[in-house]
């Protein structure tokens, strides 16, 4: 999690009386730290938002918002580029549930961060303290730090 993810669920929390962050379970990817480890971390980082809820997920998005009882999904953009897959997920999952996608331009302060490249700062040294919550920078630095001794 960077601080342009936290920015996009703090403005999201302004705009909705309740807000569901669905971390993926993707059987398909080896993320960095594990689905339970996400949820804390996540979880930490934004306990100061009371309308903000932190569950696991497996399956499509749209099912997870039926079940749910949500009525949008919020993407931050980035860029262009975000937009261009970003606008077919949202196209399609609108075609298969009727659910609405809500795009949030990020904040310019974050705009090229990404968690790629935030994990590769680390992985060199690089200093990144600002650019992700308080409660992830520890743990990022450790599992790094291990993972290229």
């Amino acid at each position: 999690m960077t601080n342009g993810h936290l920015d996009i669920i703090e403005r999201a929390s302004r705009l909705a009386d309740q807000v569901f962050v669905a971390v993926m379970l993707n059987q398909n990817k080896q993320g960095l730290f594990t689905i339970d480890e996400r949820i804390v971390l996540l979880g930490e980082s934004v306990a100061h938002l009371d309308n903000v809820v932190i569950e696991a997920f497996e399956g499509l998005l749209v099912d997870y918002c039926r079940d749910h009882e949500a009525r949008a999904i919020v993407k931050g953009l980035r860029a262009v580029g975000d937009f261009d897959y970003e606008l077919q997920m949202a196209q399609m999952n609108h075609r298969l549930t009727g659910v609405d996608t809500l795009f949030v331009a990020t904040n310019p302060l974050y705009s090229f961060l990404s968690s790629s490249l935030i994990k590769e700062v680390v992985s060199y040294g690089g200093d990144v303290a600002g650019l992700v919550p308080p409660p992830v920078l520890e743990p990022l630095i450790q599992r790094l730090n291990r993972a290229n001794p």
